[in-house]
């Protein structure tokens, strides 16, 4: 297992929901062709090249505090995984020595923004993305695992699947868990903050939070 790419797999099984949910939307559809893409807004072409499209961009990561809250069945299931070929005796020496070290715990906070040229595609585009998330608050292991499957075998090129090759997308899926995805509404001063930080055209947007990901001590981490 590699959790180091939990953030990485975090944001891949978010875009992947997004994806399929427009996919299969009619309404949607009659837009035409939507990109969904994970880039930093100022690489998102506006004006005269502007399409439809909706964008994630991860643009701050902070602690969870929670992390004394995961149950030792959690801690020893996540030190477990990809430690399988290794002998007991070890195995329980790297399982004490996580539950004494535990895993540094992460929210990963999303500006979820909607491009469009014409009339309307940035409001529809952005009312069926928070729909989406909003009725999608709890991804389980079984769909994160299926994305990062997806993300893996559909864009062999791209720099997260080559991340993938020689790990177990099984392992990391397992020890994600779970991802919770809820909204956060920011007032204007602190939205106008992230736009003048961003340093871009302000288009309409929303932000979310991922929670908890967890990412192991070296001790605990497959050699």
């Amino acid at each position: 297992m590699s959790n180091a790419l939990s953030i990485a797999a975090v944001t891949a099984v978010i875009k992947n929901l997004l994806e399929n949910g427009f996919v299969n939307d009619a309404i949607v559809g009659s837009i035409g062709d939507v990109l969904v893409s994970a880039l930093p807004p100022d690489k998102i072409e506006v004006g005269k090249d502007e399409r439809a499209q909706i964008n994630l961009f991860l643009y701050q990561v902070t602690q969870n505090r929670n992390v004394d809250w995961i149950s030792r069945e959690f801690r020893d299931r996540h030190s477990r995984i990809g430690d399988k070929d290794k002998d007991k005796d070890l195995d329980k020496a790297k399982n004490q020595q996580q539950f004494n070290n535990p895993p540094l715990a992460l929210d990963l906070h999303y500006l979820l923004t909607a491009y469009g040229p014409k009339d309307f595609q940035s409001e529809i585009l952005l009312g069926y993305a928070m729909q989406l998330l909003h009725i999608s608050p709890v991804v389980k292991t079984e769909v994160i695992e299926a994305a990062l499957r997806n993300a893996s075998a559909t864009a062999t090129s791209s720099v997260f699947s080559q991340a993938l090759r020689g790990i177990s997308v099984s392992d990391l899926a397992q020890g994600i868990g779970q991802i919770k995805i809820s909204s956060e509404f920011l007032n204007m001063e602190d939205s106008s903050k992230i736009w003048s930080a961003l340093q871009t055209h302000y288009r309409p947007s929303v932000t979310y939070y991922a929670s908890m990901v967890l990412i192991d001590s070296p001790a605990s981490i497959k050699g």
